[in-house]
């Protein structure tokens, strides 16, 4: 019977001992690294660099908009019931004052 085959893909057969050691994958990179253009890799290397940082910046402010959103609703939630109330007081002392009509001494 054969040893079963390690599926990266397949979480459930993870096995800790199946971490690739660095110098391994280091020495079979050895000879692709040879044949590579330095200035192209630093090229796309700064490229994606940006693009994680442009997107990582984007969902940040998101957040952050969300977060004063959320902060500005719940303290009008908290103030509107004394603005409403203040508000209706004022008028109505307002209505009260010109159902008076003005003050006349004969």
């Amino acid at each position: 019977m054969m040893p079963p085959v390690h599926d990266p893909m397949n979480q459930d057969s993870h096995d800790p001992r199946d971490i690739p050691i660095l110098t391994e994958e280091a020495e079979e990179a050895d000879a692709n690294l040879a044949s590579l253009d330095v200035k192209a890799v630093h090229a796309a290397l700064v490229t994606e660099t940006l693009n994680l940082a442009d997107s990582l910046l984007h969902r940040a402010a998101k957040d952050i908009e969300a977060a004063l959103f959320e902060r500005v609703f719940d303290q009008l939630r908290a103030q509107l019931p004394e603005l409403v109330d203040r508000v209706l007081r004022e008028r109505a002392a307002h209505a009260e004052h010109a159902a008076a009509g003005p003050k006349t001494d004969d």
